[in-house]
């Protein structure tokens, strides 16, 4: 009933109780913004409701919100998540904010010119793998990028720059969007949303060209509606 929460250099509690969640921070309007709390989540669900298919999925995770995490942790954490496990990918992400700033009883996710200092060798010390030197590559080319030009591209065109970073495939790809750049027209298709897929279509095809139909059925909404039916596939 009790969860910490780190993002950036900042920290929160959350306590879960019976019908309500009250969250603990000195930082209320980052995580007023980093849980989307301002975002009328009922009239999505509305809207999504209308078609049957995803009733049950609501209903099912009714709370569910997509979270706005910082950019440069999101894209960091998904290309160590590739072919990885939930308690893999927290160690990791876990001893990588060593090198971060020490902020009393906790560490800052590393700002990109602390990221800049690890090596290839001391990734792969943290458990990274064959992804160590995706991540150093890509930090090299993050370092390079204007973020605020990045962000003005269409979600095409900003997947396909997604894609160019080292260890970066179509599903990471996917995620980042979503959950880094905020992008609903993007639906991440893992083993659980291929069996949604085919669950709508009655058919199979390559993830990249399901993840293009699901966005064509669902449009604008994609985001909201594959996190309804990921979290209700997987509990089933």
């Amino acid at each position: 009933g009790q969860y910490k929460v780190f993002s950036e250099d900042k920290c929160a509690t959350l306590l879960e109780y019976e019908n309500t969640c009250q969250i603990l921070t000195t930082s209320p309007d980052y995580f007023v913004n980093f849980f989307d709390l301002n975002t009328d989540y009922k009239k999505i669900k509305q809207t999504l409701q209308k078609d049957e298919k995803l009733q049950s999925a609501i209903n099912f995770g009714y709370g569910i919100r997509i979270v706005k995490q910082n950019l440069l942790e999101t894209i960091i954490g998904f290309i160590i998540s590739a072919n990885n496990n939930i308690e893999r990918i927290k160690g990791i992400m876990s001893k990588l904010r060593k090198y971060g700033k020490n902020m009393g009883d906790f560490y800052a996710f590393p700002t990109l010119k602390e990221l800049q200092q690890i090596t290839t060798e001391q990734f792969r010390e943290m458990g990274a793998g064959y992804r160590a030197p995706y991540l150093v590559n890509t930090i090299k080319e993050l370092a390079c990028v204007n973020f605020e030009e990045i962000k003005k591209l269409s979600t095409p065109l900003l997947k396909k720059w997604l894609l160019s970073l080292k260890g970066v495939g179509p599903k990471v790809a996917d995620c980042i969007l979503l959950f880094g750049f905020s992008r609903y027209d993007s639906f991440p298709v893992d083993t659980w949303i291929e069996k949604v897929y085919i669950d709508i279509f009655q058919k199979i095809k390559p993830r990249e060209k399901m993840s293009q139909d699901l966005v064509e059925y669902f449009g604008k909404l994609s985001g909201y509606a594959q996190q309804y039916l990921f979290y209700y596939k997987r509990s089933f």
